[in-house]
């Protein structure tokens, strides 16, 4: 097999590949409850893979997806219940574990990396099944940088849900669920005919959650202010600030904060986002965070008389009490995306009553916006992940795999007491 790098205009490698080297790959059908509509790739896309390169793709039938069934069928793709003939099983949420196939290469978001309990049982059979888990959070080229996300989507219908739930709350506006628009053009359409209240809105992160966020909250005619402004200054409009990691994290001995020393050794920083927390009617959180990471306030902090905070709208859904919100008790749904969390009993209550934050905490939020989500996550997928996958040997991949002929990969031997399930 001839690898010799040839881009086309479109960036993909060309091989010279006999037919019968051909990938057999596979889109497999969602079976996580509630189902999830987002695709890897979509029927034009598919299509575009099999005419350009040595792939047949077969598309596992499903009543669920954004692009029907009958959309693969009319681009030529083949349409089976048996999804088994298949080397390379793409996917987007967790299979369940009964609906894993021994001995194949699977793609989909695992939630397992960061030791998840409630996926622990997946990654044991992931094992056991001898299946090669390439995990789509962990594939980065060599800086690290991950090549193939749907963050800039949750981003993007975090920010609208929080509004809504803004509105929803205050009873100043009305908005349009995302799930009912048929893309993100007709949200912006809507956008531009609001009128919003002078709300002040805070967003963590800067990654492509926030980026996505913030793309949003300006589509929307929200002016964005600096963090001091933001705290300082009084509005008669409705404003948002975007914070980075050195606005809501400081470290406990005073020294300068240092973005790398951050990532590198969390538990050496306290939260400094106390402050947002007095002046914010809405909270918007896109950040990454890691376990050992300050949260950005406690349960305590929320009973005190001067939070302000009135929705919480928790993209990163990291679930308490290991998380960086503690009121973040569950996932929401798309089907109910609202929950109240009381302060005072620490618990869940009915939501849009004045005692309680209401809680937006979907954990599969680009589902509202699928077929626009699917179609770029397609691409990022034919320009970064599938020429890998037509070399030799790739180091991107070798990266993202989780477990391989049984055994965990190794960039994840810190599994192995989560695998085990010993709980240090």
């Amino acid at each position: 097999m001839d690898v010799s790098p040839s881009f086309t205009s479109k960036g993909f490698r060309q091989m010279n590949m006999n037919e019968n080297q051909s990938l057999r790959i596979g889109i497999i059908r969602e079976g996580k409850t509630p189902p999830d509509t987002r695709v890897p790739l979509n029927p034009k896309q598919c299509a575009k893979i099999q005419a350009q390169f040595p792939i047949e793709i077969k598309v596992e039938q499903s009543p669920n997806r954004c692009f029907p069934d009958r959309d693969y069928e009319a681009a030529g793709l083949t349409l089976t219940d048996n999804i088994s003939t298949q080397d390379i099983l793409l996917g987007v949420k967790e299979v369940p574990i009964d609906q894993l196939i021994s001995n194949k290469t699977y793609c989909f978001f695992s939630h397992t990396i960061k030791k998840q309990e409630y996926n622990r049982g997946l990654l044991q059979a992931v094992l056991q099944k001898n299946i090669r888990l390439i995990d789509w959070e962990t594939l980065t080229n060599e800086k690290g940088k991950r090549v193939i996300a749907f963050g800039r989507f949750a981003g993007m219908v975090g920010a609208h849900n929080g509004i809504m739930t803004y509105g929803h709350r205050s009873g100043a506006f009305t908005l349009k669920r995302m799930k009912d628009c048929l893309d993100y053009a007709e949200a912006k359409s809507i956008y531009a005919q609001m009128k919003w209240p002078n709300m002040k809105i805070v967003l963590t992160g800067t990654g492509r959650v926030g980026q996505g966020a913030a793309q949003v909250l300006t589509d929307m005619g929200i002016r964005k202010v600096s963090p001091a402004d933001f705290l300082e200054k009084d509005y008669d409009e409705a404003v948002f600030t975007q914070l980075n990691c050195s606005d809501y994290a400081a470290r406990k001995d005073g020294k300068a904060f240092q973005k790398k020393d951050f990532y590198q050794n969390p538990t050496a920083y306290k939260s400094i986002f106390g402050p947002y927390t007095k002046v914010a009617d809405v909270m918007i959180n896109g950040i990454y965070w890691d376990n050992e990471a300050p949260a950005f306030f406690t349960k305590e902090e929320m009973t005190e008389s001067d939070f302000h905070l009135q929705v919480i709208a928790d993209v990163t859904c990291d679930i308490a009490p290991i998380s960086s919100i503690p009121s973040t008790i569950k996932a929401s749904t798309i089907a109910k995306p609202i929950f109240g969390f009381d302060p005072q009993t620490g618990e869940e209550a009915e939501p849009f009553q004045s005692h309680v934050v209401d809680m937006m905490t979907i954990d599969n939020l680009p589902n509202e916006l699928p077929r626009d989500a699917s179609t770029a996550f397609g691409k990022q997928f034919m320009e970064h992940v599938l020429p890998e996958f037509l070399k030799e040997n790739s180091a991107m991949l070798d990266r993202a795999t989780i477990a391989q002929n049984g055994q965990l990969g190794p960039h994840y031997q810190y599994l192995e007491d989560y695998v085990s399930g010993i709980t240090l």
